[in-house]
Parts: C-alpha cells; structure tokens; sequence
C-alpha cells in the first residue's frame, strides 16, 4: 500500500513540473489537416482564378488550349468571356474583371492603353480575313471580285461584321479598295451584320446569305469554304496583340498564362485551325 502510494506522489510531482515548464514557454503545434478520403494530404492553398476576355474568333482554341494547361496547373481556374474586341474593350472600360486581354486587332488594344501593363503587350497570333460561301455555292461565287460584281448587280446578300467588330472594320476596308459604299450596299438591303464574327459565321453556315467575310480560322472551325482571302494591301494585317490588365488580381499568374499561349504546345492548337504564331 505505502509502496503503491509512493508511486503516485512521484507520477503527480512529475506531472506538476511538467506543467510548470509548459507554462513558461511558447509552444507551437503544427496541426496537418486530414485528407478526405481519396484527395490529397493538405491542400492548404488556394486556387487561383484568371478571368480572360478573348475576341470570339478564339472561342474553340482558347477553350482547347485551357484544358490542356489546366491539367498542368491544376490551382489555376480560367474564366473565359468571347465577344468582340470593341465589347470587351467597353466592358473592361466599365469595369469589368479581367486579368488578360486578347484582341482581333490592334485598334482596341491601343484604346486600352490606360487599362493594360504596356510591359505585357505582345502580338501573338496572325490571322487572314476570307470570303466563305455556304454549302454548294448557290451563288458561285469564286473571289471578292465576284462579289463586288454581284453586289454591283444587286443580287447577292452578304454578311459581314458591325463597325465597332474588327472583322467588321477589315470588310469596310475590303469596300474601299474595291470602291463600294457600305451605306449604299445597306440602303438597298444588300448586307446584314453580327455583333461578332461568330454571328457572321454563322449566317453563311445557315445559308441565310449568300456569302460572308469571316476569318480563315472561323470558317475552317464551322467547315465553310474559304473562297478568296484578303491581301495586305486590301484590308491591312490581321494581328492579334494580347496584354495583362493592370488591376489583374493575380498578375504573376496571368503573366504565366500569357507567356504560356506563346509557347509551341499552345501555338500547335492555335495553328492547326489556320493561326500563324508570332514569336
């Protein structure tokens, strides 16, 4: 009993010091979450959203090449807006979120020049301004020559993009060489428009027109055929110049993203619809 009573004092004095010891410092505990069943250890960290405005003509390359850097970058979420350049330019102008801006031409990057980091600013793609012709060519339509021909006839109807779409901008300039006048072709019902080039596209897909100008990746993307593609001289280069926003939430991480875009496992996505990467 007195044996047994002895072994108790020597536990609690034990433990006593051991308190007071406690007492006197700091301890730090680590405390390592537990994984759900089948994920990982921790996952502490939060993922990162990018939110990217991106000209319509991007739609189905931008959306390929997001899934293939998200695997790769799993904390990385992309958020996509597709619209005309001057749509998005507005919005951003208004307000809107976004990290990374991709335009079909370089007027509405320049008019954002308060809005982007100047730093990031690079052209990335090329493309080419084409006339495409619904299945079967009811017309025949062969060349812009042809158009403009039947245009002059008042027999045809054409589809092209709204003035403030930079498709839009190239037919009107396509119109100036050739000598037509957009508000003669208008006034008598000659032409329709889309808000985007998507719009456009697909007006010559339903056949609700006998042709429409469009960019060579587009047409390629919906399978209409390219009849003609616009020269240099006809309506300029068709460059695609991207830049991350200023107020981007997470600028190293959009920076990434952009310098990825430019790398050859991105330029083999956009290049297999008909893009030409600019280095």
């Amino acid at each position: 009993m007195k044996r047994t009573m002895k072994k108790t004092l020597v536990l609690v004095s034990a433990l006593l010091v051991a308190m007071l010891v406690l007492a006197g410092c700091n301890v730090s505990v680590n405390v390592v979450p537990k994984a759900d069943e089948g994920g990982d250890p921790a996952e502490g960290a939060e993922d990162v959203t990018l939110t990217v405005f991106a000209a319509a003509s991007l739609t189905e390359t931008m959306e390929e090449i997001g899934n293939i850097y998200s695997e790769a970058h799993p904390d990385v979420k992309l958020i996509y807006n597709f619209d005309s350049s001057g749509t998005l330019k507005t919005q951003i102008e208004e307000g809107a979120e976004c990290d990374i801006f991709i335009s079909a031409a370089q007027k509405q990057m320049d008019g954002l020049s308060g809005y982007i980091d100047e730093i990031t600013r690079r052209d990335l793609l090329e493309n080419k301004v084409v006339l495409a012709v619904p299945e079967g060519n009811p017309k025949g339509i062969k060349s812009y020559e042809d158009m403009v021909g039947h245009l002059n006839d008042k027999d045809i109807l054409l589809a092209m993009g709204n003035e403030d779409v930079p498709v839009g901008q190239y037919t009107q300039k396509i119109f100036e060489y050739f000598g037509l006048s957009e508000e003669a072709l208008a006034k008598d019902s000659l032409i329709t428009y889309g808000s985007n080039v998507k719009e456009v596209t697909t007006q010559v897909s339903e056949a609700a027109v006998d042709c429409g100008i469009v960019y060579s990746t587009d047409a390629f993307s919906a399978g209409l055929e390219a009849v003609d593609t616009a020269t240099e001289e006809m309506c300029g280069r068709v460059t695609y110049p991207a830049a991350v926003l200023k107020d981007a939430g997470h600028p190293d991480e959009a920076k990434a993203f952009l310098d990825y875009l430019g790398t050859d496992e991105a330029g083999a996505v956009f290049e297999s619809v008909g893009f030409t990467c600019l280095k």
